[in-house]
C-alpha cells in the first residue's frame, strides 16, 4: 500500500520587508507532528497566528515535497470567495481563515502521491 508521509511544521518566512519591530510573532501548527495517509483520503491542518493583527492579512500554504523547491498551494481570506489555490490542488483543497480565534485550516482531499510534502503555514 502506497502511503503519504506528510509532515506539518511551522515556516516562518522573514522578508527584507519586516522590520526588527516585529518582533514576537509567530505562527504554531497544531498538531506539529507527521501525519501518514493513504491516496484517496483527506488531509486537514491547522495553524494559530499571534503577535500581529490576524485579520489585516491574507494566510498562504506552501509544501516541500522530498527534494524539491517549496511550492506554493493557495492563499486564504476571510472571505474564502477570495482564496486562490494552485492548479496542482484546485478543486481538492479548502483553506478557512477565522479571524475570531487566530487559526487558519488547510483541507485537502483525494490525496495524491505527489501530495507528499512538509507543509508550512506563512503570512
Amino acid at each position: 500500500v502506497n502511503t503519504l508521509w506528510l509532515s506539518h511544521f511551522l515556516l516562518w518566512l522573514l522578508s527584507s520587508f519586516i522590520s526588527s519591530g516585529c518582533t514576537g510573532q509567530s505562527m504554531e501548527s497544531i498538531p506539529s507532528n507527521s501525519v501518514v495517509k493513504k491516496p484517496g483520503e483527506t488531509l486537514s491542518l491547522s495553524c494559530r497566528g499571534s503577535g500581529f493583527t490576524f485579520s489585516c492579512c491574507s494566510m498562504h500554504w506552501i509544501r516541500q515535497p522530498a527534494g524539491k523547491g517549496l511550492e506554493w498551494i493557495g492563499e486564504g481570506w476571510t472571505d474564502a470567495s477570495k482564496n486562490t489555490y494552485a492548479s496542482s490542488v484546485r478543486g481538492r483543497a479548502e483553506i478557512r481563515k477565522d479571524n475570531s480565534s487566530s487559526m487558519v485550516y488547510l483541507r485537502l482531499s483525494n490525496l495524491k502521491p505527489e501530495d507528499s510534502a512538509v507543509t508550512y503555514e506563512v503570512r
